[in-house]
Order: structure tokens, then C-alpha cells, then sequence
């Protein structure tokens, strides 16, 4: 069975890759490698074994460059993980977000209805959440998203459930990510983002190696445990295999899950996991808080363990073992 993987050669994105060759499915990947490294794509196949991934570089919005996948193999399934992913960025550059992050969705869609492929599954966020009472749960109504970033995935998610009402027969799963970290056991594949990092363990790892003077704190006004910002981080392995329980079970209709661990973590207490994990001192200052930020973001899980019979089960001291292992055998 082909499944078209968009992104595929993310940080994220290789993950879930690697998941669906042990499942023995077979990856097509398209992926403009704006953020990302064509040389992933071998370690992906050098840690799933397999030989089965497809390699396209195309741009997701080029409605003509899909045309010519779907025309090629006879996809079963899309895991649409494409898309600018930085609040900071979106906030100083949303039309960029709003074009790539929207456009490619409907492109995607549209392909999907016109070669009858059934299933769709969406990279959302937790963002689309905005300002709402912890934990979050998908039945809850969703607020205005803080950022750029959040509307876009919040649209998305839209648009694809509007497509499944007008299509019967047609299955979308949209999976609101909380904020996954760590990287796979080998230290092959982990999170390398091109030029500054903009999420919170590559820039803690980068500090702990030297090539970052010291972590910035965006805030410690927050009304939370230690007045930093609390996130629910959730390991990247266990992020990826809960798509393929999803892709497993996925139904007609439109399926929302919060893939999450359930627990709020504040940066302070991620900083001091990592330090016990790692033996190594992260220095680190507190500037003004960031905006687009909001105090608290964690999951309610119940229905993705009920319905999906999935759990995160890596904890918060292996997730900062495994990403500093890959940031000190990753070389640009």
C-alpha cells in the first residue's frame, strides 16, 4: 500500500516515515526541502530497513507537480505534514504562512477527490486551541489562535472537514500535535532545522554543545508553576506511531485527536530534566515574553487511548536523553 507522506524528509515527518516501512507500507515523499536534508531519506531507509521510499522535490502547493504523483502510483492514503511551522516567523511573515500552509491543504484535497484517494491525515497543532481552559479537549470550541501559524492549521482543519461533508465516503483525521522533542534512539534522525532554531529543545541542545552562548526564556510572568510558559512535549516516536494507529483505523468522516502526554511541563522543569538526564549545566537568561505565546498548552488523551488504543509512552527524561544524543553525533 503507497502512502504519499508530505514533508517526509522533516524532523517530524522521517519519523513517521520510518513507522509506516516497519508496517511495510510504501512511502512516497514529496517535500521541497526548504527545511530539511535529502540525505534523511537514506537514513530513513537505512533505520527501517527497507528500500520502499519514493522521493519527489516538489513544492505541495504546485497543483501540476502533484498531478503527476497521483498519475504515477496508486496512492491509498495522504499524511499531509508539509508546512512553515515557527510562531515567531508567522508573526512577522503571515501571508507567507497563510499561502503555504493553506494552499497546499486545499491542493492536497483537491488531488485526493479527483483520483479517489479516501484518506487524509492532517498535521494540525494544539494552537488552534488558543486561549483555553487546560487540558485541552477536541470537543472543546476553539478560541482565536495567539499567531499566524495556529489560524493556518485552524483553517486547514476546516477546509478538510468541509471536503469530508461534501464527500461522502471520504476519511480525515486531524491530529492537533502538542510539542514534540527527543529524536530516534540511534541519533540518526532528529531535529536540524535550517539556519536559527526556533523551538525550544534545539535551542537547549545547542546550548549544552557550545554553539549557543546561553537559552533564552521568553517570560517568567506566566501564572503558572514557576511563572515560565508549560507545553505538554511528547517524544517524537511516539508522536509517529500514533499516525499509523490512525492511518490504521481511520474511518469516513472527520476524526480529530490530540496527540499529546496529558502532562504540562514548564520550561524550567524541561531545562532541569535535561540537565539530570545529560549531566550537563544549560546556562540560560529570562528575556520579555514572546509574542504569540500563551501561559498553558497541554492534552486531554482519553480519546485517542480509547479509540485508537494509543499512549505516549516515552517519558521526559528519555526525550532529553535521545535529543542530545543526536545533537552530539549530528554534524551540519
Amino acid at each position: 500500500m503507497q502512502i504519499l507522506v508530505t514533508g517526509g524528509a522533516g524532523y517530524i515527518r522521517a519519523r513517521v516515515c520510518v513507522e509506516l516501512l516497519k508496517k511495510s507500507y510504501t512511502v512516497i515523499i514529496a517535500d521541497n526541502l526548504s527545511n530539511s536534508r535529502i540525505e534523511t531519506v537514506e537514513k530513513i531507509k537505512q533505520l527501517a530497513g527497507k528500500d520502499d521510499v519514493i522521493f519527489y522535490k516538489i513544492d505541495v502547493t504546485d497543483a501540476s507537480a502533484l498531478k503527476s504523483i497521483f498519475l504515477s502510483h496508486k496512492v491509498a492514503a495522504v499524511i499531509h505534514l508539509a508546512g512553515f511551522k515557527a510562531i515567531g516567523e508567522s508573526l512577522e511573515k503571515p501571508l507567507k504562512y497563510y499561502y503555504n500552509n493553506t494552499v497546499s491543504t486545499m491542493t492536497l484535497a483537491e488531488a485526493c477527490i479527483k483520483y479517489d484517494v479516501k484518506k487524509f491525515v492532517f498535521s494540525s497543532s494544539a494552537t488552534v486551541y488558543g486561549e483555553n481552559k487546560v487540558p485541552f479537549v477536541e470537543t472543546m470550541e476553539l478560541r482565536p489562535a495567539a499567531n499566524p501559524y495556529g489560524a493556518t492549521k485552524a483553517m486547514s482543519e476546516r477546509i478538510l472537514s468541509d471536503v469530508a461533508r461534501a464527500n461522502p465516503g471520504f476519511s480525515v483525521s486531524l491530529l492537533r500535535y502538542f510539542n514534540p522533542v527527543g529524536a530516534h534512539e540511534s541519533g540518526l534522525i532528529g531535529e536540524a532545522p535550517k539556519g536559527v532554531p526556533n523551538n525550544l529543545m534545539p535551542c537547549l541542545t545547542r546550548v549544552a554543545r557550545g554553539k549557543m552562548e546561553k537559552l533564552r526564556v521568553f517570560g517568567n510572568d506566566y501564572p503558572t508553576v514557576d511563572g515560565t510558559g508549560v507545553r505538554d512535549y511528547i517524544h517524537v516516536v511516539d508522536l509517529a506511531e500514533g499516525h499509523v494507529a490512525v492511518l490504521e483505523k481511520l474511518a469516513p468522516g472527520v476524526h480529530i485527536y490530540n496527540l499529546g502526554t496529558g502532562k504540562g511541563t514548564s520550561v524550567l522543569e524541561l531545562i532541569r530534566a535535561f540537565e539530570e538526564a545529560n549531566k550537563i549545566k544549560v546556562p540560560y537568561e529570562i528575556v520579555g515574553r514572546r509574542p504569540g505565546d500563551i501561559a498553558e498548552c497541554y492534552a486531554d488523551v482519553n480519546k485517542a487511548r480509547r479509540e485508537l488504543g494509543w499512549k505516549a509512552k516515552r517519558g521526559l527524561l528519555e526525550m532529553c536523553r535521545d535529543a542530545w544524543n543526536f545533537e552530539k553525533n549530528y554534524r551540519e
